[in-house]
């Protein structure tokens, strides 16, 4: 099975940080968002990533090609950013039977291995939401198949959202939807969107189940991203045992990478530090901080502060980019 991993977009959501640093690669707990992604696949028989790269995807490249070197991987770029659809179009020369996609933005923790590819002819994953407006939903018949995908409903009377995860037997099915879709212009509030090409398929008589997820974080936005944070620091990304506490004090959950150095402050709960950070007389809990940051007399909550960021002095939330510094007197 060959995975696909669209990671083109600008992240608009999440600048400042994402004017220097791609979405996929924001530190969530001690690790990358995208490293949460594709620890996933751990378990599963894989015989080559593709990512669909696009703004600053040399960091993408570089950061996989580092962190997973045994790992098969192909790298496509996505030059023209219009939508999902051709995105996934890009592989079609690569890819042959069963596949998986899995968008860059989500946290998932289901069963992958649960696939049964000699069965299964698609699976979408799904999770019950209270506001289905900015997803996709699906529509199931009495047998549980799935009948329509809608992409941003404009109700939220079907509120069972697509998590970003879809499994598909027949891969090339899917390539000659999508180029379907985009000859007949088929796009919805002005992109070409995976559920549109889905829908193509279902009409044509593709049988979709759908596997439920418990849990489904979402790394999109700078609240979403801190909440994230919070979930994976009570779920087993707490490093605190491990973390030497002779010159400060912690309060579960925390991640503090081994490099930090940090002196009479108080770190936590929910807080992440990064490497080669200098932390010093200062309090920070519900916040993730980025490496090379250095933060003085400073007291933070609901925070992120990007790599080579100068912090100092009094009580702020803050959300601050890359190489900035902020200085009260």
């Amino acid at each position: 099975m060959k995975i696909i991993i669209p990671l083109a977009g600008f992240g608009s959501r999440l600048r400042p940080h994402t004017y220097s640093k791609p979405k996929p690669l924001m530190n969530v707990a001690g690790t990358p968002v995208l490293g949460h992604i594709l620890n996933m696949f751990k378990d599963v028989e894989v015989d080559e990533f593709i990512f669909i790269t696009g703004y600053m995807g040399d960091q993408i490249q570089g950061y996989v090609s580092t962190t997973y070197p045994s790992t098969n991987t192909r790298f496509l770029e996505q030059k023209r950013l219009n939508g999902q659809s051709p995105a996934i179009l890009l592989a079609k020369d690569f890819v042959s039977g069963p596949m998986l996609i899995g968008f860059a933005d989500t946290i998932v923790e289901t069963d992958l291995t649960k696939i049964n590819a000699g069965t299964d002819e698609a699976i979408a994953w799904v999770k019950q939401v209270k506001d289905p407006r900015r997803f996709g939903v699906v529509i199931k018949d009495d047998n549980g198949n799935v009948t329509q995908i809608i992409e941003k409903p404009d109700s939220i009377n079907n509120n069972l959202a697509v998590v970003g995860f879809y499994y598909l037997r027949d891969s090339q099915m899917l390539m000659s939807a999508i180029e379907k879709q985009i000859s007949s212009n088929m796009q919805t509030k002005g992109e070409y969107y995976l559920a549109d090409a889905m829908q193509i398929l279902l009409d044509e008589g593709m049988q979709m189940q759908t596997n439920e997820v418990k849990v489904w974080a979402d790394c999109g936005k700078p609240e979403s991203l801190l909440e994230t944070n919070k979930y994976l620091l009570e779920h087993g990304h707490d490093n605190s045992s491990q973390v030497q506490t002779d010159k400060f004090i912690i309060v579960p959950p925390v991640n503090i990478h081994i490099d930090a150095r940090i002196n009479n402050s108080i770190i936590g709960p929910h807080a992440t530090i990064g490497a080669n950070c200098t932390i010093t007389s200062s309090i920070i809990r519900d916040s993730i901080v980025e490496q090379d940051a250095q933060i003085e007399d400073t007291m933070l909550t609901q925070s992120l502060i990007g790599r080579d960021v100068q912090v100092t002095g009094r009580f702020r939330t803050f959300n601050v980019g890359d190489q900035s510094e902020l200085g009260f007197e």
